[in-house]
């Protein structure tokens, strides 16, 4: 077998190029080959949030894991469980489908505030 390196160590921000406007703290999910746009509701192809507003076509770092921030989608409670919801924000769900889970809510907040999560992956 042929020797192998990562292209990216964990715990690295990768940068992606957007495949259509996002908006830094958006959920964003895989949309092609290297490319990023705010994740779908219930999205399984999530890979965490933009570090910064970016047009379609500019390059986007993408944090993964550690505590994130985002936009609540209705109220969320700290300890709920959250998924991702329509245009990049994320909604209370006590039980996704598998691979949709992306995080344990770790502060509170209402419908269009910021809150903290403890991302899964």
């Amino acid at each position: 077998m042929a020797d192998t390196v990562p292209v990216y160590d964990s715990g690295v921000a990768p940068t992606y190029q957007a495949s259509a406007d996002v908006t830094g703290g958006q959920l964003v999910a895989v949309s092609g080959d290297g490319t990023v746009a705010p994740a779908a509701a219930a999205s399984t192809k999530w890979v965490g949030t933009a570090g910064f507003d970016a047009k379609a076509g500019e390059s986007v770092t993408v944090y993964k894991g550690g505590v994130q921030r985002a936009t609540a989608s209705g109220a969320i409670t700290a300890g709920d469980m959250v998924t991702s919801a329509a245009s990049g924000r994320v909604a209370t769900n006590a039980t996704p489908g598998a691979g949709q889970q992306v995080a344990v809510a770790v502060s509170t907040a209402a419908d269009g505030e910021t809150v903290e999560l403890d991302m899964v992956r």
